[in-house]
């Protein structure tokens, strides 16, 4: 999946960019408080956007 894809998916669930770092972007979901990192690829592995998705809440 694009990365764009993913920031879109997280924005919708009401996840915001927290900072970014120099390898990877800290996002949150302010309902939960769960901080995830989420790679700066442009392509993201199937598995790894699930487990991001699962772990903010953001399904």
């Amino acid at each position: 999946m694009k990365r764009k894809e993913l920031e879109k998916k997280l924005r919708k669930a009401g996840c915001y960019l927290k900072r970014e770092g120099s390898s990877h972007s800290l996002w949150i979901n302010p309902n939960t408080g769960v901080t995830e990192a989420i790679p700066r690829h442009t392509e993201i592995k199937e598995f790894l956007v699930h487990k991001i998705l699962k772990n903010l809440n953001a399904q």
